[in-house]
Parts: C-alpha cells; structure tokens; sequence
C-alpha cells in the first residue's frame, strides 16, 4: 500500500501521537518513514523581532535548534527501531511550514504524509495559522490528519 510516509513533527504531545500512529502504520504495511521537523531561522532584523546578534551568534542559536530538533527525530529514529521500521531523519530550516512539509515529502518520494492538527478554530486559527490546512490544500500527495 504505502511504501514511504512522511511523519511531520513539532514536539507536541499531539504530535507525538500522530508519529506513533504513523509508525504503527508504516509497520503494518512495511512502509519506511522519513520523520521531519521544521525549525525556523534566526530573525535577521528588527523588523522581524529580533534582538541584535552578530552572525557567530546567530548560527549558535540556530545550531542549537537544530541540534534540538534532531534528538526529537533520534527518538523517532529509536521508536521506528523498536517497531522494525526504518526511519530516515529530515530537519529542515525555513520559516515556511506547510511549504517544507511538502517540499520534503516530494523530495524523498512520499505516498503519505502524516500530522497532527491541534483543531485551532476562530480568532486562535486566524492569528496562529493552520500549517495542516496549508498541506491540505496544497500537497499532491494524500494527506493524513490526526487529533
């Protein structure tokens, strides 16, 4: 049925059920998983709200970001281990999250991509966006949502 599925992951409780469920998937159908997580770059202005850093700074900060975001997918990474599914580890810099999500899926030849959606409704989805709505409407690739 499937034979890679992208797992997108922000370190939330949420979307730590979303990866299990997404390995349990892969598991079922021998599927391998490419596990991603988005990290942004350093604001380079004020304009953007950053503090002033010069730029050994600011690549500390974001090596330290992307340090982070690669335990998370290491732990993914030994999750897939456990359940005999090979997991790949993607972690991509850009402000631009659903863009990423399926950009990387597209790359690494996905059939599925796999998130959570935290639900948001009204204002709180107005102001905070919804990445997974982004994909939604955008992917060619089958999109699977969990709450």
């Amino acid at each position: 049925m499937y034979k890679r599925i992208l797992v997108a992951t922000d370190g939330s409780p949420l979307s730590d059920k979303a990866v299990a469920s997404g390995l349990s998937l892969a598991a079922l159908c021998g599927a391998s998983i490419v596990a991603l997580k988005v990290v942004p770059r350093y604001p380079r202005s004020y304009f953007e709200g950053s503090a002033p850093l010069n730029r050994d700074e600011v690549k500390q900060v974001e090596q330290r970001w992307s340090e982070s975001a690669l335990k998370e997918l290491n732990t993914v990474k030994q999750q897939g281990s456990d359940q005999g599914v090979s997991v790949k580890c993607v972690v991509a810099k850009s402000e631009l999250i659903a863009e990423s999500i399926i950009a990387t899926a597209t790359k690494n030849n996905c059939d599925l991509i796999v998130m959570a959606s935290h639900g948001r409704k009204g204002i709180k989805r107005v102001l905070l966006g919804s990445e997974t709505q982004h994909v939604l409407t955008h992917s060619e690739i089958p999109v699977l949502v969990l709450r």
